[in-house]
Protein backbone atom coordinates (compact mmCIF):
# COMPACT_ATOMS: atom_id res chain seq x y z
CA UNK A 1 0.00 0.00 0.00
CA UNK A 2 1.28 3.27 -0.78
CA UNK A 3 -0.12 7.21 -0.05
CA UNK A 4 0.67 10.63 0.23
CA UNK A 5 0.85 12.71 3.11
CA UNK A 6 1.27 16.43 2.41
CA UNK A 7 3.60 19.04 4.25
CA UNK A 8 3.54 22.59 5.18
CA UNK A 9 5.84 24.05 3.61
CA UNK A 10 8.84 24.54 3.23
CA UNK A 11 9.40 20.94 3.80
CA UNK A 12 12.66 18.85 3.45
CA UNK A 13 12.61 15.17 4.26
CA UNK A 14 16.30 15.24 4.07
CA UNK A 15 16.32 17.98 6.87
CA UNK A 16 14.22 15.99 9.10
CA UNK A 17 16.34 12.89 8.98
CA UNK A 18 19.71 14.59 9.02
CA UNK A 19 18.39 17.15 12.16
CA UNK A 20 19.87 14.86 14.72
CA UNK A 21 21.43 11.59 15.93
CA UNK A 22 17.98 9.78 16.19
CA UNK A 23 18.34 8.31 12.41
CA UNK A 24 21.19 6.38 13.92
CA UNK A 25 18.99 4.41 16.70
CA UNK A 26 16.94 1.38 15.60
CA UNK A 27 14.64 0.95 14.58
CA UNK A 28 15.37 3.87 12.47
CA UNK A 29 17.22 3.44 9.13
CA UNK A 30 18.44 5.44 6.82
CA UNK A 31 16.83 4.50 3.28
CA UNK A 32 20.22 5.78 0.86
CA UNK A 33 18.20 4.44 -1.84
CA UNK A 34 15.12 7.00 -1.38
CA UNK A 35 17.00 9.82 0.64
CA UNK A 36 14.71 8.47 2.92
CA UNK A 37 13.63 6.79 6.18
CA UNK A 38 12.83 3.24 6.94
CA UNK A 39 11.41 1.91 10.32
CA UNK A 40 9.36 -1.29 11.55
CA UNK A 41 6.52 -0.40 13.28
CA UNK A 42 4.06 -2.08 15.43
CA UNK A 43 0.32 -1.05 15.39
CA UNK A 44 -2.11 -1.20 18.12
CA UNK A 45 -3.41 -4.26 16.55
CA UNK A 46 -0.20 -6.10 16.75
CA UNK A 47 0.16 -5.66 12.72
CA UNK A 48 4.00 -5.24 12.75
CA UNK A 49 5.30 -3.60 9.34
CA UNK A 50 8.03 -2.00 7.78
CA UNK A 51 7.40 1.63 6.88
CA UNK A 52 9.35 3.20 4.41
CA UNK A 53 8.99 7.28 3.45
CA UNK A 54 10.36 9.42 0.83
CA UNK A 55 9.73 12.90 -0.20
CA UNK A 56 7.39 13.68 -3.01
CA UNK A 57 6.27 17.44 -4.01
CA UNK A 58 4.32 18.52 -1.60
CA UNK A 59 5.13 16.07 1.11
CA UNK A 60 5.78 12.19 1.88
CA UNK A 61 5.10 9.22 0.18
CA UNK A 62 4.18 6.11 2.53
CA UNK A 63 4.64 2.81 2.01
CA UNK A 64 4.05 -0.91 3.61
CA UNK A 65 3.92 -4.19 1.81
CA UNK A 66 1.08 -5.23 4.32
CA UNK A 67 -2.44 -4.85 3.83
CA UNK A 68 -3.87 -2.66 5.96
CA UNK A 69 -7.36 -1.96 8.09
CA UNK A 70 -8.44 1.73 7.30
CA UNK A 71 -7.90 2.13 10.49
CA UNK A 72 -4.08 0.84 10.93
CA UNK A 73 -3.69 2.95 7.99
CA UNK A 74 -4.69 6.24 10.10
CA UNK A 75 -2.84 5.11 12.73
CA UNK A 76 0.64 5.22 10.69
CA UNK A 77 -0.93 8.42 8.84
CA UNK A 78 -0.73 9.95 12.52
CA UNK A 79 2.63 8.56 13.13
CA UNK A 80 4.84 9.44 10.72
CA UNK A 81 2.91 12.95 10.69
CA UNK A 82 3.92 13.20 14.21
CA UNK A 83 7.58 11.60 13.48
CA UNK A 84 8.59 14.06 10.19
CA UNK A 85 6.40 17.30 11.83
CA UNK A 86 4.84 17.64 8.78
CA UNK A 87 1.79 19.94 10.23
CA UNK A 88 4.37 22.20 12.21
CA UNK A 89 4.41 25.87 11.33
CA UNK A 90 8.00 27.85 12.02
CA UNK A 91 7.41 31.19 10.44
CA UNK A 92 7.70 33.10 13.19
CA UNK A 93 10.90 31.87 13.31
CA UNK A 94 12.13 31.69 10.23
CA UNK A 95 10.82 35.90 10.60
CA UNK A 96 13.48 35.98 13.06
CA UNK A 97 16.08 34.06 11.30
CA UNK A 98 15.81 36.47 8.78
CA UNK A 99 17.60 39.15 10.53
CA UNK A 100 20.34 37.19 11.73
CA UNK A 101 23.04 35.74 9.43
CA UNK A 102 24.13 32.92 11.11
CA UNK A 103 20.88 31.46 10.40
CA UNK A 104 20.25 32.78 6.98
CA UNK A 105 20.11 29.35 5.23
CA UNK A 106 17.20 27.85 7.84
CA UNK A 107 14.27 28.78 5.81
CA UNK A 108 15.82 28.16 2.30
CA UNK A 109 16.90 24.96 3.69
CA UNK A 110 13.64 24.05 5.27
CA UNK A 111 15.32 23.71 8.90
CA UNK A 112 13.35 23.65 12.15
CA UNK A 113 11.87 19.69 12.23
CA UNK A 114 12.97 17.31 14.66
CA UNK A 115 13.01 13.61 13.62
CA UNK A 116 10.66 12.08 16.49
CA UNK A 117 10.03 8.93 17.28
CA UNK A 118 5.97 7.63 16.84
CA UNK A 119 5.52 7.62 20.90
CA UNK A 120 7.13 9.74 23.50
CA UNK A 121 7.78 7.10 24.99
CA UNK A 122 10.55 5.88 22.79
CA UNK A 123 11.88 9.40 23.04
CA UNK A 124 12.26 9.22 26.71
CA UNK A 125 14.08 5.92 27.09
CA UNK A 126 16.30 7.35 24.09
CA UNK A 127 16.86 10.05 26.19
CA UNK A 128 17.83 8.71 29.21
CA UNK A 129 20.17 6.22 27.26
CA UNK A 130 21.99 8.70 25.69
CA UNK A 131 22.96 10.45 29.49
CA UNK A 132 26.73 9.49 30.71
CA UNK A 133 27.89 6.99 27.98
CA UNK A 134 29.48 8.37 24.06
CA UNK A 135 27.04 7.85 21.15
CA UNK A 136 28.40 4.28 20.53
CA UNK A 137 26.61 3.80 23.78
CA UNK A 138 23.83 4.92 23.14
CA UNK A 139 22.96 2.96 19.98
CA UNK A 140 24.42 -0.52 21.71
CA UNK A 141 21.73 0.15 24.59
CA UNK A 142 18.80 0.93 22.17
CA UNK A 143 19.67 -1.56 19.76
CA UNK A 144 19.36 -4.04 22.12
CA UNK A 145 17.04 -3.37 23.89
CA UNK A 146 14.90 -3.53 20.66
CA UNK A 147 16.75 -6.52 20.11
CA UNK A 148 15.47 -8.37 23.44
CA UNK A 149 12.10 -6.78 23.80
CA UNK A 150 11.07 -5.65 20.29
CA UNK A 151 8.42 -7.03 17.93
CA UNK A 152 9.72 -8.98 14.80
CA UNK A 153 9.08 -8.02 11.27
CA UNK A 154 7.86 -11.50 9.82
CA UNK A 155 7.43 -12.31 6.12
CA UNK A 156 3.85 -14.21 6.76
CA UNK A 157 1.12 -12.73 8.35
CA UNK A 158 2.00 -11.41 11.53
CA UNK A 159 0.33 -11.84 15.48
CA UNK A 160 1.16 -9.95 18.97
CA UNK A 161 3.88 -11.30 20.78
CA UNK A 162 3.71 -13.32 23.46
CA UNK A 163 5.02 -10.49 26.16
CA UNK A 164 6.51 -13.59 28.35
CA UNK A 165 8.87 -14.82 25.70
CA UNK A 166 11.59 -12.43 26.29
CA UNK A 167 14.14 -13.51 23.83
CA UNK A 168 17.39 -11.74 21.96
CA UNK A 169 16.42 -11.52 18.11
CA UNK A 170 18.35 -9.56 14.93
CA UNK A 171 15.48 -9.57 12.73
CA UNK A 172 13.77 -6.59 12.22
CA UNK A 173 12.14 -5.38 15.43
CA UNK A 174 9.87 -2.53 16.04
CA UNK A 175 10.80 -0.48 19.27
CA UNK A 176 9.56 -2.37 22.65
CA UNK A 177 6.09 -1.47 23.57
CA UNK A 178 5.86 -0.20 27.27
CA UNK A 179 4.25 -3.48 28.14
CA UNK A 180 6.96 -5.43 26.72
CA UNK A 181 9.79 -3.62 28.51
CA UNK A 182 7.82 -3.51 31.96
CA UNK A 183 7.18 -7.67 31.14
CA UNK A 184 11.36 -7.44 31.89
CA UNK A 185 13.28 -7.02 35.51
CA UNK A 186 16.50 -5.24 36.54
CA UNK A 187 18.66 -7.84 36.92
CA UNK A 188 18.13 -8.69 33.19
CA UNK A 189 18.09 -5.17 31.85
CA UNK A 190 21.24 -4.61 33.51
CA UNK A 191 23.15 -7.71 32.73
CA UNK A 192 21.55 -8.86 29.22
CA UNK A 193 20.87 -5.52 27.71
CA UNK A 194 23.37 -3.64 29.54
CA UNK A 195 21.62 -0.56 30.23
CA UNK A 196 23.70 -0.33 33.46
CA UNK A 197 22.39 1.96 36.57
CA UNK A 198 19.81 3.46 33.71
CA UNK A 199 18.10 0.05 34.05
CA UNK A 200 16.00 1.04 37.14
CA UNK A 201 14.83 4.48 35.05
CA UNK A 202 13.85 2.84 31.93
CA UNK A 203 11.87 -0.02 33.67
CA UNK A 204 9.88 2.32 36.19
CA UNK A 205 9.11 4.13 32.98
CA UNK A 206 7.98 1.17 31.18
CA UNK A 207 5.67 -0.33 34.10
CA UNK A 208 3.95 3.15 34.76
CA UNK A 209 2.95 3.62 31.64
CA UNK A 210 1.52 -0.06 31.28
CA UNK A 211 -0.17 -0.16 33.91
CA UNK A 212 -2.09 3.32 33.59
CA UNK A 213 -0.18 5.09 36.22
CA UNK A 214 1.45 7.74 34.09
CA UNK A 215 -0.31 9.05 30.88
CA UNK A 216 3.14 10.15 29.06
CA UNK A 217 1.80 10.66 25.52
CA UNK A 218 -0.51 12.89 26.70
CA UNK A 219 2.20 15.47 26.80
CA UNK A 220 2.69 15.20 23.63
CA UNK A 221 -0.35 17.78 22.67
CA UNK A 222 -0.59 19.33 26.16
CA UNK A 223 -1.29 23.28 26.80
CA UNK A 224 0.54 23.16 29.38
CA UNK A 225 3.05 25.91 29.40
CA UNK A 226 6.69 25.32 28.75
CA UNK A 227 8.18 25.64 32.07
CA UNK A 228 5.03 22.90 34.20
CA UNK A 229 5.90 20.75 31.23
CA UNK A 230 9.20 20.50 31.88
CA UNK A 231 8.34 20.02 35.66
CA UNK A 232 6.61 17.23 34.29
CA UNK A 233 9.72 16.17 32.58
CA UNK A 234 12.42 16.30 35.25
CA UNK A 235 9.61 14.29 37.46
CA UNK A 236 10.50 11.16 35.26
CA UNK A 237 13.68 9.39 36.82
CA UNK A 238 16.65 9.72 34.68
CA UNK A 239 15.56 12.83 33.21
CA UNK A 240 17.77 15.64 34.38
CA UNK A 241 18.15 19.00 33.16
CA UNK A 242 19.81 18.66 29.97
CA UNK A 243 17.64 15.54 28.93
CA UNK A 244 14.98 17.60 29.71
CA UNK A 245 15.62 20.42 27.52
CA UNK A 246 15.93 17.87 24.40
CA UNK A 247 12.96 16.15 24.58
CA UNK A 248 11.31 19.40 25.38
CA UNK A 249 12.36 20.51 21.70
CA UNK A 250 11.32 17.07 20.34
CA UNK A 251 7.74 18.49 21.63
CA UNK A 252 8.59 21.69 20.12
CA UNK A 253 9.05 23.66 22.65
CA UNK A 254 12.63 25.28 22.48
CA UNK A 255 12.49 28.08 25.26
CA UNK A 256 15.47 25.70 27.60
CA UNK A 257 18.77 24.84 26.19
CA UNK A 258 20.15 21.65 26.48
CA UNK A 259 23.63 22.08 27.49
CA UNK A 260 26.58 20.07 27.55
CA UNK A 261 30.24 20.23 27.01
CA UNK A 262 29.74 20.99 23.26
CA UNK A 263 27.67 24.01 23.99
CA UNK A 264 29.93 25.24 26.17
CA UNK A 265 32.67 24.73 24.11
CA UNK A 266 31.08 26.62 21.01
CA UNK A 267 29.53 29.47 23.24
CA UNK A 268 32.81 29.86 24.48
CA UNK A 269 34.78 30.07 21.29
CA UNK A 270 32.00 32.07 19.18
CA UNK A 271 31.29 35.16 21.71
CA UNK A 272 34.22 34.57 24.58
CA UNK A 273 37.66 34.23 22.91
CA UNK A 274 37.60 30.50 23.79
CA UNK A 275 38.17 31.58 27.30
CA UNK A 276 35.78 28.87 29.73
CA UNK A 277 31.73 29.74 30.18
CA UNK A 278 29.20 28.17 32.14
CA UNK A 279 26.02 27.21 31.36
CA UNK A 280 25.13 30.90 32.30
CA UNK A 281 26.69 32.56 29.25
CA UNK A 282 25.20 30.18 27.11
CA UNK A 283 21.58 30.69 28.12
CA UNK A 284 22.52 34.82 28.02
CA UNK A 285 24.12 34.05 24.50
CA UNK A 286 20.69 33.23 22.70
CA UNK A 287 18.08 34.59 25.67
CA UNK A 288 16.69 37.26 23.46
CA UNK A 289 15.57 34.42 21.01
CA UNK A 290 12.75 33.86 23.66
CA UNK A 291 10.36 30.86 22.92
CA UNK A 292 12.90 30.25 19.75
CA UNK A 293 16.13 30.07 21.38
CA UNK A 294 16.22 26.11 21.28
CA UNK A 295 16.03 26.16 17.69
CA UNK A 296 18.61 29.12 17.50
CA UNK A 297 21.19 27.21 19.28
CA UNK A 298 20.52 23.90 17.26
CA UNK A 299 20.66 25.68 13.76
CA UNK A 300 23.32 28.26 14.84
CA UNK A 301 26.06 28.38 12.13
CA UNK A 302 29.14 28.19 14.48
CA UNK A 303 32.71 29.55 13.53
CA UNK A 304 34.41 27.37 15.63
CA UNK A 305 34.50 23.75 13.91
CA UNK A 306 36.91 22.34 16.51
Amino acid sequence: MEWMLAARPPFSLGAVVGSHGWVQLAPFVRDEATGGLRRVERLASGQVVELRIWEVPGGVQVEVVETLTEAEQAELSDKVSWMLGLVQDFSAFYALARQEPKLAGVMENAQGRLLRSPTLFEDVVKTILTTNTAWSGTKRMVGSLVAWFGSPLVASAPTAQDESALRYSEAPQAFPTPEQVAAADEAMLRGEVRLGYRAPYVLELARSVASGALDLEALRHTDLPTAELRKRLLALKGVGAYAAANLLMILGRYDFLPVDSWALKMVSHEWHSGEPVGAAEVEAAFDHWGEWKGLAYWFWDWSYKG
